[in-house]
C-alpha cells in the first residue's frame, strides 16, 4: 500500500532567518493552544472536556514539542550556499506523524498475510488502532488505496473493500494529552442497572451522558458523541452492504473503548448491529469493569456469537491496569492471547504478573528489557528492513530497563506480535472447565 502525495500544502512557516526559528515556534504553540479549545468546543470527541489534569497545559506543549521535533520541525538547506531556510512541517499534512506514529513509522499491510488467513483480522485491526493516532490527511492517505473510507474522527471507520469488512478503530492515549490521561486516572464506578460497574472515565471518553446515562438517542442540542456517531455510520453502512461484517479495534485507551462499545449496544439491545460483529481486538487494553460486567459480556457474546480478542504483550504495564484485587476489583474478559519477547504467542487465561508492581517480577522484568533493547539492534537482520526500529524506540526501550511496562506499550510490538506469532491462535475452542469458567484453549 503506498501513499500518494496530499492535496494540502505541507510546508509552511518558511523564513530566509534561522534567528526567527524561536519567535516562530512560540507562535505554533499559540496556535495549537487555540485549535484544542476549539477541538473542545465544536467536534465530536471522545474526551470528556470536563475532566482536567493539574500540568495538562504544558503537558500538551510537551507533546506538541515531541510530535514536532520527531516530524522534523526543520529542516535547514543551503540555497546558492548562503540563504538558509527554516521549513516547518504542517500538522495536517498527510505526512506529518504523531509521537506514536514516530515510534513506529509502518504504514502497510504486510503483504504476506491475506484475507483468508487466520492472523489477517488481528493483523489489520492492529494497523487500523495504530493508524487512528494519526491526522485525518495523514488516515485518507494511507487507506485509499486498499480501504474505503467513510468518517474520521477520534474514533474512525473505514472499509477493507478486498474483504467486505468494516473497520471501527478507535484512538488510544497519546503520551502527552493530559485529557485522555484524566480518563484513564478517573477510576471512579459508573454502575449499569443489571450490567454491573464500569470505569467511569471510559465511559466518558465513549460518550455518557452525566445527567442521562445512556439514552436510546441523544439529544439535538447535544453535541455528537463518539458511541452515538459510529452506531449511526454503521447502520447507514451496513444497510447499502447486507453482506458486510465490521471489527472493533484499539490501542490502549482505544482498547477500552472498544471493549465497551458493544456492551452500550447490548444495553440498547441492538442486535441487528451486534450480529454483524466479525469480531473484536484490543491491544494493550486496560481493565474496564466488575465481574458482574465481565459475565454480562459473555452472555452478550455467546448469544450474538462474538469472537473478543485481548491481546496483551510481555510485561505491557496497561493491561494490568486498574488493580485487579480486593479493593479495586476489575476484571478482564474475553480470550486473551499473550505475546512474550519472542513474539510466541498463547492463550492464557490471565496474563503473567497480573498487577504489575509484584517484587519477584522486578529482576525478570529488568533481564527481559535489557534483551528487548539489544533485539532492536538485530531484529532487521534476522526479519528483514520492515522491523527496523528507531533511534527514538530505542532510547524508550532504555527507559524500559527502569521501567518495563512502558516500551512493551508501544504498537510496535503489538504490530510485530501479529505478524511474527502464530496463526493458529486465532481459532480458539471455547470449552467449560470443571468449575464452569469459561476458559480458551488452542485447537
Amino acid at each position: 500500500m503506498k501513499v500518494e502525495g496530499s492535496s494540502i500544502e505541507e510546508m509552511h512557516l518558511m523564513r530566509k532567518n534561522p534567528n526567527s526559528l524561536i519567535n516562530e515556534f512560540e507562535l505554533w504553540i499559540e496556535r495549537e493552544r487555540v485549535k484544542c479549545r476549539i477541538r473542545h468546543e465544536v467536534s465530536m470527541d471522545c474526551r470528556p472536556p470536563e475532566v482536567t489534569l493539574k500540568g495538562g497545559r504544558p503537558a500538551r506543549d510537551t507533546g506538541s514539542f515531541l510530535a514536532f521535533f520527531t516530524s522534523y520541525i526543520f529542516r535547514l538547506r543551503i540555497e546558492n550556499e548562503i540563504n538558509w531556510k527554516v521549513i516547518f512541517p504542517d500538522k495536517t499534512s498527510a505526512r506529518f506523524l504523531s509521537f506514536i506514529g514516530n515510534i513506529d513509522k509502518r504504514f502497510e499491510l504486510d503483504p504476506s498475510i491475506n484475507p483468508g488467513d487466520k492472523r489477517y483480522y488481528a493483523a489489520l485491526s492492529v494497523m487500523a488502532a495504530k493508524a487512528s493516532y494519526e491526522n485525518k490527511n495523514y488516515i485518507e492517505s494511507v487507506v485509499k488505496d486498499h480501504w474505503k473510507e467513510i468518517s474520521t474522527t477520534q474514533a474512525f471507520i473505514l472499509e477493507d473493500t478486498k474483504n467486505d469488512t468494516v473497520v471501527v478503530a478507535f484512538r488510544g492515549t497519546e503520551p502527552f494529552d493530559a485529557d485522555s490521561w484524566s480518563s484513564d486516572f478517573d477510576i471512579s464506578w459508573y454502575e449499569l442497572p443489571n450490567i454491573g460497574k464500569i470505569h467511569g472515565g471510559f465511559l466518558k471518553a465513549l460518550g455518557l451522558q452525566l445527567s442521562q446515562g445512556w439514552p436510546q438517542s441523544q439529544a439535538d442540542d447535544k453535541p455528537v458523541t463518539a458511541y452515538y456517531a459510529v452506531r449511526k455510520l454503521l447502520k447507514e453502512h451496513l444497510t447499502k452492504n447486507e453482506n458486510a461484517k465490521f471489527i472493533i479495534t484499539g490501542h490502549s485507551l482505544g482498547g477500552a473503548l472498544a471493549a465497551l462499545f458493544p456492551a452500550v449496544l447490548a444495553l440498547h439491545e441492538e442486535s441487528a448491529l451486534l450480529d454483524r460483529i466479525e469480531g473484536i481486538y484490543t491491544f494493550g487494553q486496560p481493565r474496564v469493569g466488575d465481574e458482574e460486567f465481565g459475565e454480562f459480556m459473555k452472555k452478550a457474546m455467546e448469544k450474538h456469537g462474538l469472537k473478543f480478542f485481548r491481546f496483551v504483550y510481555s510485561f505491557d504495564l496497561v493491561p494490568r491496569l486498574p488493580y485487579d484485587d480486593k479493593m479495586l476489583m476489575f476484571k478482564h474478559f474475553g480470550t486473551c492471547i499473550y505475546y512474550n519477547s519472542f513474539y510466541q504467542g498463547r492463550v492464557v487465561a490471565e496474563e503473567p504478573d497480573k498487577n504489575y508492581f509484584s517484587i519477584k517480577w522486578v529482576i525478570p522484568k529488568m533481564i527481559n528489557a535489557c534483551w528487548e533493547l539489544i533485539r532492536s539492534f538485530v531484529i532487521s537482520y534476522r526479519k528483514g528492513a520492515d522491523y527496523e526500529e528507531g533511534f527514538l524506540l530505542r532510547m524508550i526501550r532504555v527507559v524500559g530497563i527502569i521501567m518495563a511496562g512502558l516500551p512493551a506499550h508501544c504498537p510496535q510490538d503489538y504490530v510485530n506480535s501479529t505478524r511474527l506469532g502464530s496463526s493458529d491462535l486465532f481459532i480458539p475452542s471455547i470449552l467449560t472447565s470443571s468449575n464452569d469458567q469459561k476458559i480458551s484453549k488452542m485447537k
